[in-house]
């Protein structure tokens, strides 16, 4: 795929420089700079998973299991009432 960006001067002349630098093409550290950048981005869950479900529980795995916690509570709750 080919991909066209717009740089302002200064951005394109350190790009050049690095790329003379490296020995390697534009597209290259283009490339690889895309490829580390989108292999840190983390979602907002991925942020904060660490966070979820331990307010005021004390339990820390509520946000992965809320389904199965959620299903035992609605169980009890109609065998209660018999």
């Amino acid at each position: 795929m080919t991909l066209t960006v717009k740089l302002d001067p200064e951005l394109e002349a350190a790009l050049e420089r690095r790329c003379a630098a490296d020995g390697t093409t534009k597209s290259a550290l283009v490339q690889a700079a895309l490829r580390d950048y989108l292999a840190q981005v983390r979602s907002p869950y991925d942020l904060g998973k660490d966070l979820f479900g331990r307010h005021a529980s004390g339990r820390d795995d509520l946000s992965t299991r809320r389904r199965e916690l959620y299903s035992g509570l609605t169980d009890a709750k109609r065998r209660a009432r018999g």
